[in-house]
């Protein structure tokens, strides 16, 4: 079976760290890291969908199914949570792999959990590997310590037409390859919509191939309702609205006490108003207030009494 990024990331992290000979720097590809930082948070919105295929084997029968679900979620802040698990059983052994992981809208990963078991006749294998971000370090438990650094690459494919659900479709092809120290390198091919949605995943050389058995509703469109923020309902929020309350009565009665002009200023403009009553109270104030507006106090206090 294919090894999952979160395993690559625990491998990669052990190769990096254990021993004189292996202590080299990780660095990702110029056009990888061109590609990562063209990425815009508006584009990650055609990801949040669910993709479902079934595993079958070269004649036909269906061995398990394959399944990834993007959604947005909140992990301390807003983020994306990517879920992808395959389960199924090969030469009657049952064997999956699940991955969950909470991504920023820049791609970091904030936390991920990776659990992958094979149930043998007589013998069974439990892996599982979580890792999680505090305070910039990537915190990683219970990490396999093979030693060796994974390198992958990725092609394009091409396009070329497959038939899904009765209907043939034009799909576009992307090739990983997961170099090994160990043995030959694994090779996966996964074709796609043009909208994004897998159509079949297969690992060149292995008697097993996922594949969309139906396409995904025309009418499917993610629906992000918004939700009404009652904040008088909140205790954290409504606490904090008093606190701010009570500190800016707090500030303006400071400020009225050292310019008690202020309250005489109003006071004279309100009597006035009352005295007057004009039709327009907005040119009556701007008449008013025009002469305060001078450099000369004196002609100001002049032209106030004579209104």
């Amino acid at each position: 079976m294919e090894a999952t990024l979160g395993e690559q990331t625990a491998v990669g992290f052990s190769a990096g760290t254990e021993g004189p000979e292996h202590r080299q720097e990780l660095e990702a590809s110029d056009e990888a890291v061109t590609f990562m930082s063209g990425i815009e948070p508006a584009e990650l919105q055609k990801c949040v969908f669910a993709d479902s295929l079934v595993t079958v084997s070269e004649g036909g029968r269906e061995l398990g199914e394959f399944s990834v679900t993007v959604e947005f979620a909140r992990r301390e802040q807003p983020c994306m949570m990517l879920h992808a698990q395959s389960h199924g059983a090969i030469d009657d052994c049952p064997c999956g792999t699940a991955v969950t992981a909470y991504l920023t809208t820049d791609l970091q990963v904030l936390e991920e959990d990776h659990h992958e078991y094979v149930k043998l006749e007589g013998h069974s294998v439990d892996k599982r590997c979580h890792m999680v971000q505090r305070d910039g370090l990537m915190v990683i438990h219970k990490v396999t310590t093979v030693g060796e650094i994974i390198n992958t690459s990725f092609r394009e494919l091409g396009q070329r037409q497959l038939e899904v659900g009765g209907e043939l479709l034009d799909v576009f092809g992307v090739e990983r390859i997961i170099q090994s120290m160990e043995g030959s390198p694994s090779t996966w091919q996964c074709y796609f919509l043009d909208d994004g949605h897998l159509v079949t995943r297969v690992q060149v050389g292995s008697p097993v191939t996922m594949r969309l058995l139906e396409l995904p509703s025309k009418a499917e469109k993610v629906d992000f309702k918004k939700i009404p923020l009652v904040w008088e309902e909140d205790m954290q929020m409504r606490s904090k609205f008093l606190d701010r309350k009570e500190e800016l009565k707090a500030d303006h009665s400071s400020y009225l006490r050292q310019h008690p002009e202020i309250r005489a200023l109003i006071s004279d403009f309100l009597q006035l108003l009352l005295l007057r009553k004009p039709d327009d109270v907005f040119l009556f104030a701007r008449e008013y207030f025009t002469p305060f507006t001078s450099n000369h106090p004196a002609d100001a206090d002049q032209e106030a009494q004579s209104l």
